[in-house]
């Protein structure tokens, strides 16, 4: 159905003289996106969308596959061309208990899931920090498990009238930019729960914390807990209305399903979201976020061995991102997007292509200060790394280590890809007092 529909839009649209662009026009999409549906890159399933396209060119609904009536229109909870999402009930997460019968029944409980803990810790030989010890356990560790806890709704209420959910998700977001993980684990769970104990209200507070929560899972490789909370994202920003929250989530989800080599999927998630025809009344801020979305796809392309889908994609973005001149955008939203960030992405992706020589020029093309966080210059490092290893070049790809380490200490330290590389340094051959005393704080042993 996808490529049948698709050859009927192109035929279509070229009887009537229309270029790719006109037809955009008309709907709300993209030249690029237009094309995508004609060649059947983008699925052209979703009932509305097909609807879209009869209304615009006249096409009877038959040659689409379409049933004469057409849809009576999104439901409450539709965005775009995605599926419906149910939106989350009133959460009781961190709701303290008010009788004094129930405050003992919660006390017992808290009791006995301490001691389960204990017990399972014991048996599995895991360490537990204790009360003046946490800091002995691997932040990392520390920060998921707190991340876990709390948006199970286990452990302490967080008073939204004593640290609100929008400070707390601020700090958490500075914390992050600055790859300050000893923060970001007090800040980020806070903001959840206190976004939780506010209950009616706080959805879009707690849409951002997901969202930003998924992103750091995604860094520690916690794929169980990411799609949890990626799922959290999406649902909560649909609830609020925000698109740039919903297609931001969609964005996370995408990048879960590639990782779980759902090429197909990841690349639908994305360019689905692209698509979304309110990103284009939301000004350079949906521009941004298309960019960014466009990304997501291209990195699924270089991922999937799609070199040139990847570089044609890639081009995409960097075009979005000469219409927005040098302002950065998104900052705080999708890690921010400028013409730097779609260079930096271009690093990564070569990489994921298996071609270390175009990542390097890539690389080259791009000063990383212009970068606009610690964590974007940290990527940079650690990709210019992942690209020496791959090339042989032992001693720039500990010198790049290095540098990330400089600029972002407890995320190069923490993040599993560059443990893993360091460790493969370590045990492939010839080793310095720089790589072993690398790999010593990373907790790595030669």
């Amino acid at each position: 159905m996808t490529t049948d529909a698709g050859d009927v839009v192109r035929r279509v649209r070229r009887q009537l003289g229309l270029t790719l662009a006109q037809l955009g026009e008309r709907k709300g999409y993209s030249a690029a996106q237009v094309s995508r549906y004609e060649r059947g890159i983008s699925p052209l399933t979703d009932v509305d969308v097909l609807w879209r396209f009869a209304t615009a060119l006249g096409i009877a609904p038959a040659d689409l596959g379409l049933s004469p009536r057409p849809p009576a229109g999104p439901g409450p909870g539709r965005v775009g061309e995605t599926s419906p999402w149910a939106r989350l009930p009133v959460s009781q997460v961190g709701r303290g208990q008010e009788q004094g019968e129930e405050e003992d029944r919660f006390k017992r409980r808290n009791v006995l899931a301490a001691g389960l803990v204990m017990t399972a810790a014991a048996a599995t030989g895991i360490p537990l920090p204790v009360s003046a010890g946490e800091e002995q356990v691997p932040i990392e560790t520390v920060l998921v498990g707190r991340l876990r806890d709390a948006m199970l709704g286990i452990g302490t209420p967080t008073d939204p009238v004593q640290a609100s959910p929008a400070a707390e998700l601020d700090k958490a977001l500075a914390a992050f930019h600055a790859c300050d993980y000893t923060a970001l684990a007090t800040r980020l769970p806070s903001a959840i729960r206190a976004g939780h104990a506010l209950g009616p209200g706080a959805e879009q507070w707690l849409a951002g914390a997901y969202i930003l929560a998924t992103r750091m899972l995604v860094k520690l490789d916690e794929q169980q807990l990411g799609w949890m909370a990626a799922d959290r994202a999406r649902q909560y920003a649909e609830a609020h209305g925000d698109v740039m929250q919903s297609t931001e989530a969609a964005r996370q989800l995408a990048v879960l399903a590639r990782r779980a080599g759902w090429a197909r999927e990841a690349m639908a998630l994305a360019l689905t979201a692209a698509a979304d025809p309110r990103l284009r009344g939301a000004g350079s801020d949906g521009a941004a976020q298309r960019g960014l979305l466009v990304q997501s796809a291209a990195y699924t392309a270089a991922r999937g061995g799609d070199a040139q889908g990847m570089r044609d994609l890639t081009q995409e973005a960097a075009a979005i991102a000469t219409t927005l001149r040098s302002t950065t955008r998104l900052r705080n939203h999708g890690g921010g997007f400028s013409s730097a960030t779609v260079q930096l992405h271009l690093i990564s992706a070569e990489n994921s292509t298996g071609d270390p020589s175009r990542a390097l020029t890539a690389a080259r093309a791009l000063v990383p200060q212009e970068l606009p966080t610690a964590e974007r210059r940290a990527r940079y490092y650690t990709d210019v790394a992942t690209a020496c290893a791959a090339w042989g070049r032992r001693d720039e790809c500990v010198q790049a280590l290095l540098a990330a380490e400089r600029v972002a200490p407890e995320e190069t330290h923490a993040r599993p890809a560059v443990k893993s590389m360091i460790q493969g340094l370590l045990v492939s051959g010839r080793t310095t007092g720089e790589l072993r005393g690398l790999a010593a704080r990373s907790g790595l042993k030669d």
